[in-house]
């Protein structure tokens, strides 16, 4: 499929050319699509899995150039809905012949279709509206076989392209393997909304779908059926009494309230997947992809937002720092500049022009750019906020998803740094010295045993150890070469001053022996020098 699309050279640099079938096939106009194009064309035709991994990918800029980003944007995870009869026996494998027993009627006719599951109304025979969600048969045994392809491919890769080893191909399969297990498995996401349920119990605004588990399987989803209208429909803020501006206000605040408050977000937050209710009421579904931040992740994010708002680029590249794993290789200084040139010509313009989210993921590619490894949760917060924008301006095209955001921002700050926040780093911090005082003595006892132990000895180990080492030798035997050239020097102008028979070139014999091997042994040495590593 790769060789059909013009990538037969690089099958061939990682050894696969021997297994090339097609590559005559490739089209004079194939090859003169740009190779972005042709990979998205590729994944295309090489089906969900692969769809799956350029949306993936589609969302980060810290490992893809923006030119793949594009083209990976465009796939779509759309395909033909399977019969009923073929979602009626994946059915029936999991519930036997008790399936009609809890439902009393399955409409036929999908809601909707993607490469994972298939969505389905029903009723249970105890009179509540439901919506299935049923998996493909035969999509896990698909993906396994799709993965173990992309590991090898990857391996492959990283073996014979080197200059692939700053995209760390493994460690993106590795990431979306993670991605795909939690997809897939139904009872993660029926958990998912029970967590959602619970947070947002308190808010008569928002509302998630009330879970049936004992009707729900890794391969069956059952939930209760909105009676809203998702914002893809048209007609959606067509309804009697709904307040667009009201809706956004809501909306808005929830996300935030996952962001901010407790840490755990919607990561796929499009207007298919949130419903306009009656009464200004906002309905939110499919959560088989969230987020988990954590309360540093969420302090940081915030003082991203307020960075932003403030022009202050080294605070926003210092966040970015502290957020990624150690690394010496990264100038602050220039970090902050490039920063400074991707936001700077966009400040002052309302969020009409500009799309907050996409800044964002940029300014997350600058980031990879400067060694950092910019964490995958981040990067899901910053797709979730392009389609939060995508949805907004589809209800209002002036709204502002940062000058909402900012509040909720500031007041993160202040909590961070409030009073029972401090308290409670106070506690964590008295718990964990606590334990480490616990552990200390034992700790010492052990060292001092093991120090104490005649068969134990330091062993210090440094870098470039063995460039010291032969430093050390090359300038010992320089320094004893040059003591014997002394010796000798000084022995040969003592014979010299005393009178003797013997003379060649006008000067003692002896004299003259001792000057020679002077003169040889400092040769020896220079060269000795010279050609040292």
């Amino acid at each position: 499929m790769f060789a059909r699309h013009g990538f037969h050279q690089i099958a061939e640099k990682v050894k696969l050319g021997r297994f090339i079938i097609e590559r005559l096939n490739s089209s004079d106009e194939i090859e003169k699509l740009s190779m972005p194009v042709r990979l998205r064309m590729s994944f295309e035709e090489l089906g969900p899995t692969f769809v799956k991994l350029g949306q993936v990918l589609a969302t980060r800029p810290d490992l893809v150039p923006e030119e793949y980003i594009n083209e990976f944007e465009k796939l779509h995870d759309r395909v033909q809905p399977l019969p009923f009869n073929i979602i009626e026996e994946v059915l029936r494998e999991e519930y036997g012949n008790s399936l009609y027993q809890k439902f009393e009627s399955i409409d036929a006719e999908p809601l909707g279709s993607a490469s994972i599951a298939q969505v389905h109304k029903a009723q249970l025979k105890t009179g509540e509206h439901v919506v299935i969600k049923v998996q493909r048969p035969g999509i896990i045994q698909k993906i396994n076989d799709d993965l173990n392809v992309l590991y090898l491919l990857a391996e492959l890769i990283e073996t014979y392209i080197p200059e692939s080893h700053p995209y760390n191909p493994r460690g993106i399969v590795d990431e979306y393997f993670r991605t795909l297990e939690f997809e897939t498995n139904f009872v993660v996401e029926a958990n998912n909304i029970r967590r959602f349920q619970e947070n947002f119990k308190a808010d008569e605004h928002i509302v998630i779908p009330q879970m049936y588990m004992q009707h729900t399987t890794e391969r069956v989803l059952v939930m209760e059926a909105l009676p809203g209208i998702p914002l893809s429909q048209e007609g959606a803020l067509r309804q009697e009494g709904i307040n667009t501006d009201e809706v956004i206000r809501l909306g808005l605040k929830a996300y935030l309230k996952m962001v901010f408050d407790d840490g755990i977000f919607h990561g796929d937050l499009h207007a298919g997947n949130f419903f306009i209710l009656p009464h200004n009421k906002i309905g939110l579904i499919d959560f088989g992809v969230v987020g988990r931040l954590n309360t540093r992740t969420q302090a940081a994010i915030a003082n991203m937002l307020l960075a932003m708002s403030k022009e202050d680029y080294e605070r926003l590249a210092y966040e970015y720092v502290d957020l990624a794993p150690f690394t010496d290789r990264v100038n602050i200084d220039v970090f902050a500049k490039d920063l400074r040139e991707l936001i700077a010509p966009y400040f002052g313009l309302t969020l009409r022009n500009v799309n907050l989210g996409k800044v964002l993921m940029k300014s997350a590619g600058i980031a990879a750019r400067h060694h950092l490894q910019v964490p995958p949760d981040l990067m899901l917060f910053f797709k979730s906020i392009i389609s939060i924008e995508g949805m907004g301006r589809k209800i209002n095209p002036d709204f502002d998803v940062l000058k909402y955001s900012l509040q909720f921002a500031e007041d993160i700050a202040k909590t961070h740094f409030g009073p029972q926040r401090m308290m409670n780093d106070m506690t964590q911090m008295a718990r964990e010295s606590k334990m480490f005082l616990n552990a200390l003595p034992r700790q010492l006892n052990f060292f001092l045993r093991k120090i104490n132990s005649p068969n134990h000895a330091f062993r210090l180990k440094l870098n470039e150890v063995t460039d010291l080492k032969r430093s050390v030798e090359s300038s010992a035997n320089l320094l004893f070469l040059g003591l014997i050239i002394g010796s000798l020097i000084l022995s040969s102008s003592f014979i010299f001053v005393h009178p003797t028979e013997n003379h060649v070139m006008g000067m003692p014999t002896m004299s003259f022996i001792g000057y020679g091997i002077a003169l040889l042994v400092s040769m020896i040495a220079f060269i000795n020098y010279i050609r040292k590593p």
